[in-house]
Parts: structure tokens; C-alpha cells; sequence
């Protein structure tokens, strides 16, 4: 049993546990704070209501996010600690960003959000609110910050075999930074906004209990969402434009562009032969990832086998090819996704006044509820599997950043248990969701707590 491969394993199936939460924290936290400030302006008790429903299950999420983001931090002292060792001097501010000022912030006014509904005033009590959509995104931002020295490292100096900063400004405004967590912010819009469509949906179907609060959201959700799936695509083309200019190997594994080719074709699909490193099957766009990554059809894209030598010429000899088939299909999946919520969520929009006739569309918008969840998924399969063979690109290789005592039957029995008592609180997770986001509001009961 090798531990390194079940430490990846371990740290892979735990982060996507983990991210299930995270884009829903960043979208529907800002979603209760503009619902909320609509009701402040208006008085309208019917915003209230729809306050207290969505803030609930933003609660239910947060609470498990928080549990499933804690095991990542036991990951790098127990199964990496050569990398905490590599990289501790970097990852210490943001990360105590995150806690000492983020998620202590997060945790303390969401608490006066839950019991300040009867003891502060309508303006302090949506001041707290947007001060929990602030720390959250704030808490998100510090993370991606630490993620994105590892896919590009900048204001740091080599000393001593370990990676210290030298410029914190330019830690935290990576050039990486700024656009994966307008992204990632993005994706998490599309999610709370295709989780309240679901929802609302159900309620607009089953017709029961007080549904004003649902029509309402189906219209906001619509436009939110339609916001979010806009932004993802026009953030992720920009950052894709990026790495083609400064890493480029990463974006010629993800389109399994094996020669230099001018114009170079977009492959829609391929069978992809890892091995003897061509495809044996493609549908082409002619020209078409020329334009994508440089905006004309006429530029030069070099291949992987290119980007491999130059590799091998500034970091020695080895494999720096990134697993192509699970990014290609990883992306296209995305991409597909994308499109798809993109079609729904400006559906949605068009039909919102009279989206009750369309019953049909209602009988199948709760399954939107899932299309964002594995488009996050996929985009992060993304993200960390080009960043292979480096777990800090360029500097340490994942090889070199597992800890050195670690034995096979140790992870693989921490492995075992984190997997299995992270998946009964997904699934828990999601029956709460389920059960919460059907139940019935009642007509006669504006103070609806949830």
C-alpha cells in the first residue's frame, strides 16, 4: 500500500467533500443579505419570510462546511507535513486570515443574525448579515489565496530548502488570485441561485401552504443565477487566455494538444492514448483553440510534447505531463454543464411571471439543483490535477511533499473512516436540505423561524 497514493486519494475525496459546501456559503450568503436589505426598504413581511427560509438552509450548509474544512487542516500536518514544512512560512497569513478574523467573524455574526431577530433593529440586524456575507468571502478569498501560490508562486525566496515571503502585497494580489476567486465567488452564485430555483419550483407545483415567498425567489433566483453562469464563463475564458500566456502546458494537457499545430483545432471529443501520447479519435473545430486562447484563428499553440522538453530543459529530466484524459473530460463536462445552466437559468428568467403554467418545467427544475455542484466539482479536478506533478508548481513535487514516516496502513484506516463519516454527513446534509427546502410555510405565520 503506497501512502502516497492513498494520501492523494484521502486529500482528493475529502476536498470535494469539503467543496460541496463551500460554493453554496459564498452565493447564498449574499443572496439572504440582498433579500434581507429588500425587506429592510420595503417592509414587506413576505421578504422576511423568504429571509428566514434560505437563511436556514444557508446555516444547515455553513454548520457542515465548517466540519468538513477543518479534516484539511489535520491533512497537511499528519499526511503532508513535508509540504507544511515547504510552505509554512507562506500559508501562516492567510490562513490565519481565515480563522483569526474571517471565520471568527463568520461564526459570531451569523449567531447575532440567528437570535437578533427580535433584539436589534431592522438596520443592525441587516448590517450583521451582509458582515456574515463579508467574512465569508473574505475566509474564501484567504484560502484561494494559499491555493493559488501553489499554482503560481509569487513574493517568496528559497531559504534553507523552505519557501518564505518576502512581499505579502504581492501574495495576496497573485496574478492566479484574481481570477480563480472571482470564479470560484461566481460558482457560488450559480449555485445558491440554481438551489433556490429548485426549490421554489417544488413549491410553485405543490401549490401548498403560503407560495408568494417562492414565486418571488423563482424570480430572483433566475436573474441571480443567470448573473453567476455569465460571470463563471467570461472569468474562466479569461483565466484560461492567462495560462495559456504563463503555464501553458497546463491548458495544452486540458485540450490534449499532443503536436504544435497552426491554427490549432478545438477537440470536442477525443479517445485520448496517455501512452503513446496522440489521440486515436478526435472531432475537431478547426482553428477553434487558436481563437479561444488568443482571439484570432491563425496563431501557433504548442503541444504537450513541446511544453514537455522545455520542462524537462528547466527543471531536469521527468514527467511533467499533467493526467490528460481525466482534465480533458473534466473540462468538457464543465463546459457542457455550463452551457446547459446557462440555457435553464435564462429559461428561467424569460418565464418567471408566468412560470407556474409551465408545470413541466417545474417538475424537473429541482434536478437543477445538482448541475453546479458537479460543474464545481469538475472545475476543480481541473485546477489541482494540471498542477501535477508539482504540489507547489515549479518548486516541490507531490512525490517530495508526502510526510516520511507515513506507512500505508495508516491512512488507509484514516482514509476508510474519513470517507465513510464524511459521506453519512453529505448525505445527511442533503436529506435536511430536502426535507427543510419542501416543508410548507404557512399563511398564517409571517415569524416563520426556520
Amino acid at each position: 500500500m503506497d501512502p502516497l497514493l492513498l494520501s492523494r486519494w484521502q486529500f482528493a475525496i475529502t476536498t470535494i467533500y469539503h467543496f460541496f459546501f463551500v460554493p453554496l456559503t459564498l452565493g447564498l450568503s449574499l443572496f439572504v443579505a440582498l433579500v434581507e436589505t429588500k425587506y429592510v426598504l420595503s417592509s414587506d413581511e413576505t421578504y422576511k419570510r423568504m429571509v428566514k427560509f434560505w437563511g436556514t438552509i444557508f446555516i444547515i450548509n455553513f454548520a457542515v462546511g465548517v466540519v468538513t474544512g477543518i479534516v484539511q487542516e489535520f491533512h497537511f500536518g499528519l499526511n503532508w507535513s513535508e509540504y507544511s514544512r515547504f510552505v509554512g512560512d507562506i500559508f501562516g497569513a492567510p490562513l490565519a486570515l481565515e480563522t483569526l478574523l474571517a471565520f471568527f467573524m463568520e461564526s459570531t455574526f451569523i449567531g447575532l443574525w440567528i437570535f437578533g431577530w427580535d433584539k436589534l433593529s431592522k438596520g443592525l440586524h441587516l448590517t450583521t448579515a451582509w458582515l456574515v456575507a463579508l467574512a465569508t468571502n473574505v475566509s474564501g478569498y484567504a484560502i484561494l489565496v494559499a491555493n493559488s501560490f501553489m499554482q503560481h508562486p509569487v513574493g517568496y525566496a528559497i531559504e534553507q530548502g523552505r519557501a518564505v515571503v518576502t512581499d505579502f502585497g504581492a501574495l495576496f494580489t497573485n496574478p492566479n488570485m484574481l481570477y480563480q476567486y472571482p470564479h470560484v465567488l461566481a460558482a457560488g452564485i450559480t449555485t445558491a441561485g440554481f438551489l433556490v430555483l429548485g426549490f421554489s419550483s417544488f413549491h410553485l407545483l405543490k401549490k401548498k401552504g403560503d407560495i408568494e415567498p417562492f414565486r418571488i425567489s423563482f424570480r430572483w433566483a433566475a436573474l441571480y443565477s443567470l448573473v453567476g453562469v455569465l460571470l463563471v464563463g467570461i472569468i474562466g475564458d479569461a483565466h484560461g487566455k492567462w495560462l495559456a500566456a504563463v503555464q501553458p502546458l497546463k491548458v495544452t494537457a486540458v485540450e490534449a494538444l499532443w503536436e504544435t499545430e497552426k491554427p490549432a483545432p478545438f477537440s470536442v471529443v477525443a479517445i485520448i492514448d496517455e501512452q503513446n501520447q496522440k489521440n486515436t479519435f478526435d472531432i475537431k473545430i478547426p482553428a477553434a483553440l487558436s481563437f479561444l486562447l488568443y482571439s484570432n484563428f491563425t496563431d501557433e499553440v504548442e503541444g504537450i510534447k513541446e511544453h514537455q522538453a522545455e520542462a524537462e530543459a528547466q527543471y531536469g529530466p521527468g514527467n511533467y505531463i499533467p493526467p490528460v484524459t481525466l482534465t480533458f473530460w473534466a473540462f468538457r463536462i464543465m463546459v457542457g454543464l455550463g452551457f446547459l445552466m446557462l440555457l435553464l437559468s435564462f429559461l428561467s428568467l424569460i418565464w418567471r411571471k408566468s412560470i407556474e403554467k409551465k408545470t413541466w418545467f417545474l417538475r424537473i427544475a429541482p434536478l437543477f439543483i445538482f448541475l453546479p455542484y458537479l460543474a464545481t466539482t469538475c472545475g476543480w479536478i481541473v485546477t489541482e490535477e494540471t498542477r501535477l506533478p508539482w504540489t507547489v508548481y515549479g518548486l516541490l513535487k507531490v512525490k517530495d511533499s508526502v510526510s516520511p514516516n507515513l506507512t500505508g496502513a495508516d491512512v488507509l484506516i484514516s482514509l476508510v473512516i474519513l470517507v465513510a463519516v464524511e459521506s453519512i454527513l453529505v448525505i445527511l446534509t442533503a436529506t435536511m436540505f430536502y426535507k427543510y427546502g419542501t416543508s410548507e410555510l404557512s399563511n398564517s405565520s409571517p415569524e416563520h423561524a426556520g
